[in-house]
């Protein structure tokens, strides 16, 4: 059985049709930190027990850094990294109770570094990624085992119905015309077909903290890592003049 949480649960309606006793949806609001725990309390007394926990709520703020508002920064931490954090503060007592179970914090493939016109969607990736890492060496002697998994570019309305615009400012907009032409008009896969990964992913006894999820992705993953430890060395002998 499956319980998905969602702002809207509209769109659900269709699969919930089609799979009536195996999927059973949930209205909420994870920037609700009340509301999130009492969802969860919902979901242990209805199923007795908490399998697999998946934080995928998010969103993406799209824009120059100088130009995002206070207000529009942290409604968009609000949700992609509060809100995975409040949902894995409520699930932990439950998944420490039972003598263990899955975490998987979906972040993305971008969370090594930051790019322009995105950069506050990799923030808060990239603070959920480090404050998972630390949450899987804290709750693993309970038997929880925590993933994060590092999704590539998928089909799935981020960039249309999920992304807050900034207002623009003229001095950006060759930069904003060279990250249009980066970004290109290829289109995405589509979110199915990185199930398998995710349901394999879930069954291992023994997984990885980390799993990058996209063949292209992983290839872009580790040519950022190698072109970053080339930077690093090409700078080791300023670093080496400290001593900490």
């Amino acid at each position: 059985m499956t319980l998905a949480a969602a702002r809207n649960v509209e769109p659900l309606e269709e699969l919930t049709d089609e799979y009536p006793d195996r999927l059973v949806p949930l209205p909420l609001d994870v920037t609700d930190r009340r509301a999130v725990f009492d969802g969860v309390e919902q979901a242990a007394v209805r199923f007795g027990r908490l399998d697999v926990v998946v934080n995928n709520a998010g969103g993406m703020l799209y824009g120059m850094v100088e130009e995002a508002t206070e207000e529009q920064i942290r409604a968009h931490l609000d949700v992609n990294f509060f809100g995975a954090v409040w949902v894995t503060q409520a699930v932990l007592p439950y998944l420490r109770a039972q003598g263990g179970g899955r975490l998987l914090q979906i972040t993305s493939m971008g969370t090594g570094g930051g790019m322009a016109t995105v950069g506050y969607y990799g923030a808060g990736k990239a603070a959920l990624d480090s404050v998972s890492e630390a949450l899987a060496m804290e709750v693993d002697g309970f038997g929880i085992k925590v993933t994060t998994v590092q999704m590539g570019g998928y089909n799935t309305g981020l960039f249309t119905v999920g992304t807050t615009t900034t207002e623009p400012l003229a001095q950006y907009q060759p930069l904003r015309t060279e990250m249009e032409a980066l970004w290109g008009d290829a289109v995405a896969p589509e979110p199915g077909t990185a199930a398998p990964v995710i349901m394999e992913l879930a069954a291992l006894q023994d997984p990885p903290r980390r799993l990058i999820v996209g063949s292209q992705s992983f290839d872009h993953v580790l040519d950022m890592h190698q072109a970053r430890v080339g930077l690093y060395r090409s700078w080791e002998h300023l670093s080496r003049l400290a001593p900490g």
